[in-house]
């Protein structure tokens, strides 16, 4: 059927409209976009693994690979993860991919020896502070990081890594982030001691007690206790805890855990007894961010007075969350680590968050 020249007029009209908006569109953003997202994610020649590269580490005891696997391409911003536990695979970091991506920001899953998709020695000599520190400085030699572009993050046990790393190594890096971690063995057990176990029901704190004294860590009934009264208050406070999460933990080395920590969650009693760095933390003079949580196992109001002793520090609060913050405070988490990552690539020493 034949329409009237004025609709037809009008149609082509509005067709006509239509592509030339549609042409100065695709030859502005969009295809601006497309080019850095294709840029984002462009890849090495040769075999394509999807980022993951398996990095030979020399130690004292042989030749060992460990896991990576890079996502986006950003020659500004290389940010390399390094998990919590001790133990603890790069699965629960996961939620990254949900935040930094869409910023533009590259960032690098890291398994270290003993965990994960690394390989797992036997040898439990290898599960030494100093020689993770070595272990993380090889991984950066092998990714080709450097101090224009490398931000070394750590979350808990990774925040201990990270800054023994930062404090022998900080030539290299072009920022420091310590996530739910502070720099004193004997702070994080008075913390424990006097804050979090005085949080718990006398009668529960009891039978935890009575349960550490004879050493049945094992047994069902102690992580009956704790993951009600401990871990869904201070670890993760979702009511569901996050599948990569779980997972995450399903695998936990647990030699390589009590080795380092020791095999009670109130206090330190491994190999990390020891541990102190407080009066250290001036010695750091690249930019650091640090990140606490109200409800976090680390006490925040150490983690806030840490971002005031290195050279250029700043601290990020999340009032919402536990330790894992990046999941129970979530938006806050992320928008305050990408603002903090683009700022500092910018130019800055410090961020107001």
């Amino acid at each position: 059927m034949l329409k009237s020249a004025s609709y037809i007029k009008t149609g082509f009209l509005s067709i006509t409209l239509f592509s030339a908006l549609s042409a100065i569109l695709s030859s502005c953003g969009p295809q601006q976009g497309s080019v850095a997202t294709a840029q984002y994610f462009s890849t090495d020649t040769g075999v394509q693994t999807g980022g993951v590269q398996m990095i030979p580490v020399t130690t004292v005891r042989g030749r060992f690979k460990a896991w990576t696997k890079r996502t986006g391409n950003n020659p500004k911003i290389k940010v390399l993860l390094l998990a919590g536990g001790p133990g603890a695979s790069h699965e629960y970091l996961e939620c990254f991919e949900s935040f930094l991506p869409k910023e533009g920001i590259e960032f690098i899953y890291y398994d270290q020896l003993g965990t994960g998709n690394s390989a797992m020695p036997n040898d439990t000599a290898l599960y030494d502070l100093n020689r993770s520190v070595e272990e993380v400085e090889q991984v950066r030699k092998a990714l080709h990081l450097d101090k224009d572009n490398f931000y070394l993050y750590g979350h808990s046990w990774g925040g201990i890594v990270a800054m023994e790393y930062a404090l022998k190594y900080q030539q290299n890096l072009k920022a420091l982030i310590i996530s739910d971690m502070v720099s004193s063995a004997a702070d994080y057990n008075k913390y424990a001691e006097e804050v979090l176990a005085k949080q718990i029901d006398p009668k529960v704190l009891s039978e935890i007690r009575a349960i550490e004294s004879r050493g049945d860590f094992s047994g069902p009934r102690y992580m009956e206790l704790l993951m009600p009264n401990f871990y869904a208050k201070h670890i993760c406070r979702l009511a569901e805890w996050p599948e990569p999460l779980t997972r995450s933990f399903s695998k936990l080395n647990q030699t390589f855990y009590t080795a380092m920590q020791g095999p009670s969650e109130f206090g330190l009693s491994g190999k990390l007894t020891g541990w102190e760095r407080k009066a250290d933390l001036s010695r750091i003079t690249v930019p650091t961010l640090t990140i606490g949580a109200r409800y976090d196992t680390m006490d925040p109001e150490h983690m806030k007075w840490m971002s005031s002793q290195v050279k250029y520090g700043s601290f990020l609060f999340c009032p919402n969350g536990s330790h894992m913050c990046f999941y129970d405070d979530q938006q806050r988490y992320f928008a305050g680590l990408n603002k903090y990552l683009k700022e500092i690539a910018a130019g800055a020493q410090t961020v107001e968050l």
